[in-house]
C-alpha cells in the first residue's frame, strides 16, 4: 500500500517511451509534422477535427458528423487492428458510453519510427474502415496492411552493432 512506501515516483509515458527506445531526446518538430499529416488526411476524408489541431499528439475526431458513433468507430477500428478510444465531443448529443468522437494518438507509432508517409497511410486506413464499419472484409484487408506496416517498424528493433 502507498502508506508503506517511503518514496513514490511517477514517470510520464513520453519519458518512458524515450528511455525504452534508447533515444537521447525527442525532436518535437518532426512529431508535430506527423500529427499535421494525419490530421490533414483525416480532414480531407471529411472528418471534422474537433480542436482544429493538437499540442499533445492527441486528436479528437468527430465521427458523428459522418453518421457514426464513437462506440461504433472504436469497435470497427479495433477489428482492423487500430486502437482508438471513443470520446465525447463538445456539446455531444450522445451519452458518454456511446459518444460522438474518437481520440487518436500518435505517440505509439512515432516511437516505432513512423513519420509523415506512414501517418498518411494510417489516416487512409482509418478512413477506409470508417467508410464501411460493418464490413469485416474491409477490416481484415486493412488489418493485413497494418501488419505489413508494423513489420517494417518493429517495437524493439535489433540493436545496432
Amino acid at each position: 500500500a502507498a502508506e508503506d512506501l517511503d518514496v513514490v515516483t511517477q514517470v510520464p509515458h513520453a519519458a518512458l517511451r524515450v528511455y525504452v527506445m534508447g533515444q537521447r531526446g525527442v525532436d518535437r518538430e518532426p512529431a508535430n509534422a506527423q500529427d499535421r499529416a494525419e490530421m490533414a488526411r483525416l480532414a480531407a476524408a471529411g472528418f471534422r477535427l474537433v480542436s482544429g489541431g493538437t499540442d499533445n499528439h492527441l486528436m479528437l475526431v468527430d465521427v458523428f458528423s459522418k453518421g457514426l458513433t464513437g462506440k461504433v468507430a472504436e469497435a470497427a477500428l479495433g477489428k482492423a487492428g487500430i486502437t482508438v478510444n471513443k470520446n465525447g465531443i463538445p456539446f455531444d448529443q450522445n451519452p458518454p458510453m456511446v459518444a460522438s468522437g474518437v481520440r487518436i494518438g500518435t505517440p505509439a507509432v512515432t516511437s516505432r519510427g513512423m513519420r509523415e508517409p506512414e501517418m498518411d497511410l494510417i489516416a487512409e486506413f482509418i478512413a477506409t474502415v470508417l467508410a464501411a464499419p460493418e464490413d469485416d472484409g474491409v477490416a481484415a484487408s486493412v488489418r493485413d496492411r497494418i501488419e505489413v506496416l508494423c513489420r517494417k517498424f518493429p517495437l524493439y528493433p535489433e540493436p545496432r552493432s
